[in-house]
């Protein structure tokens, strides 16, 4: 599949996300044992239609956890900033807020036990197609961490979602009903 099949792709899913877009929670995803046992996680803030993670920020933090979001580099990687929940430590940065701060150094991101990655949509064999700009492909390609891609009801598909050699799998998908571990 070509890299304009993809685009064309991502037009599709977005388009139908913001048809049937709901606010939903995934909330539940926290009482999985991998959530249960993990200190460390890097999340993302939402925007648009992408699934919401305010309310899994807030109870992360009620919960004692280390939040870390992305700030997007000028080559497109992603750099890693404890965030403390504040939205005074946000600032804009095009359609997206990103944390202030410093960002962890690349050997700390070996201490990340959770990535939450935002997904138009996952494929049984847990390949994720994101917005295109393989910023979350590089960073997932460094970190070791259990990888779960957030994703609307019905953005889990059997067809094969096309994946090229720097694509990286996640480990399960959540959806605001189930979680879907991928077996490797």
């Amino acid at each position: 599949m070509t890299q304009n099949e993809k685009t064309e792709l991502r037009k599709y899913y977005r388009h139908e996300r913001e048809v049937r877009f709901a606010q939903d929670s995934w909330l539940h995803i926290l009482a999985s044992a991998e959530f249960k046992a993990a200190n460390r996680i890097a999340s993302y803030l939402a925007y648009g239609s992408e699934p919401a993670t305010q309310d899994l920020h807030q109870e992360l933090h009620r919960q004692g956890k280390v939040i870390y979001l992305p700030k997007l580099l000028p080559d497109n990687d992603l750099a890693w900033i404890e965030w403390d929940g504040e939205i005074s430590n946000l600032t804009q940065s095009g359609k997206i807020m990103e944390p202030k701060g410093t960002p962890i150094s690349r050997a700390s991101e070996s201490e990340i036990e959770i990535v939450i990655v935002p997904a138009l949509h996952i494929d049984r064999d847990g390949n994720r197609l994101g917005q295109g700009g393989g910023s979350y492909d590089r960073a997932l390609a460094r970190i070791s961490a259990w990888k779960i891609a957030l994703v609307h009801s019905g953005e889990i598909t059997s067809e094969a979602i096309p994946a090229e050699s720097h694509d990286q799998k996640v480990d399960a998908a959540a959806t605001p009903d189930l979680i879907v571990r991928f077996r490797k």
